[in-house]
């Protein structure tokens, strides 16, 4: 019995930041060392990220009135809110984009509605609140109240693979089940001005956006385009728990991300697909597409180099990155999309604002499709799809 992927959604904030113009912010601000400047020219620079969404407005640097409280353009400083100011633009912004999402998704499978819905699985590591998004899904597509609710937090950028896991397991025990997988990340909530490189580096790819997915075992309708769920696995690495980690502080989330994590993913890639491809029973080079997490331009060098991928197999998670940076969880279904709509390249098209449809076309054959996600721990998730054209 397959599970499949019948249609993935996405949304971004309507903000739109050109990574120039947050490189001359983020370099100019008061207090910031000569090291630092280097650092932050250095990082935004090398990131390959040429756009990102955020829903802190005031990164528009358009004049507004009232108190800033993330960005004062008047004087060119990044300010520094509480955690509590920061998590309340969580609880503001957030359901537009996990509704967004949820409702393309829906729009991009027509033999599924929201009555078919039995589960819904979110995913978020950059804010709080309860009741939370699995209740505000239910409560804001008008599903049943019955529905089975499930929530994954702070996992980090891996947590769209235990949630589509999850998805998988729920389809396998009932053939009938519907499960909804919404990721929502408001990463730009937590960056702030500083001289760590940890940080810097945080300030330079990390960006807001959600993605959706339906996933089942109904049959669907010929001509249809699904991306079947075939083997779905999790490594720990052994080092790195301490390259990449996510903590609460007094001014935000407090953000890990090490020099040494695209060396120690290069040096650690072939034994965590190893059980991947032992389940799935293939190698390398039997897959034709990869949907690879861009946690930044030199993690993706370092995968592509190590696998021996080819520029093609690499452009559509390139290409995400290039538009909308590192998103978290959501970042590996926006490739997904790509892959899911038909041959994709440098120049995937841009996402429209909050509530965009989503995409689904033909493909004359099956393909081995295989993704990627890093995150703390150091935890590597891994999946082998099958993207077919139902007959």
């Amino acid at each position: 019995m397959a599970v499949s992927i019948r249609s993935i959604g996405t949304a971004v904030p309507p903000t739109t930041i050109r990574q120039d113009a947050v490189r001359e912010i983020f370099a100019t601000q008061p207090g910031l060392s000569r090291l630092g400047q280097r650092i932050v020219g250095a990082a935004f620079g090398a990131s390959a990220i040429e756009t990102r969404h955020t829903v802190v407005d005031e990164l528009d640097q358009q004049p507004r009135d009232g108190e800033a409280t993330f960005y004062d353009a008047a004087t060119n400083e990044i300010l520094r809110p509480g955690t509590g100011t920061r998590n309340q633009v969580y609880v503001d912004r957030s359901p537009d984009l996990f509704l967004g999402a949820a409702r393309a998704a829906l729009a991009g499978a027509p033999d599924l509605g929201p009555d078919d819905v039995t589960h819904v699985v979110s995913v978020s590591c950059t804010g709080f609140f309860a009741p939370g998004p699995d209740y505000l899904l239910v409560r804001g597509l008008g599903l049943s109240p019955s529905t089975r609710r499930h929530h994954l937090g702070f996992m980090g950028c891996y947590g769209a693979f235990p949630a589509l896991a999850a998805a998988r397991d729920f389809c396998l025990a009932d053939p009938d089940a519907v499960v909804l997988v919404v990721c929502a990340e408001l990463c730009t909530l937590h960056l702030r001005s500083s001289d760590d490189p940890d940080s810097i580096v945080a300030s330079s790819v990390f960006a807001d956006g959600a993605a959706a997915a339906l996933v089942t075992a109904r049959p669907a309708p010929a001509g249809a385009v699904v991306l079947d769920l075939d083997v779905l696995e999790t490594v720990l690495t052994p080092v790195g728990e301490t390259d990449m980690a996510w903590t609460i502080g007094d001014l935000g989330f407090d953000m890990v991300l090490s020099s040494y994590v695209p060396q120690i993913i290069e040096l650690h890639i072939d034994s965590a697909l190893a059980p991947l491809f032992t389940a799935g029973g293939v190698g390398v080079g039997d897959v034709d597409l990869w949907a690879v997490h861009p946690g930044g331009r030199s993690i993706l060098d370092r995968v592509q180099q190590q696998l021996g991928l080819s520029d093609d197999q690499l452009a559509p998670s390139r290409a995400v990155l290039r538009d909308y940076g590192n998103m978290s969880s959501a970042t590996v279904l926006f490739i997904l999309r790509d892959l899911l709509a038909g041959p994709t390249g440098a120049d995937a098209t841009r996402e429209p604002e909050v509530g965009a449809e989503a995409v689904a076309g033909p493909s004359p054959t099956a393909q081995r499709i295989g993704a990627m996600a890093f995150g703390p721990g150091l935890t590597v998730e891994t999946a082998l799809m099958t993207r077919r054209v139902v007959s």
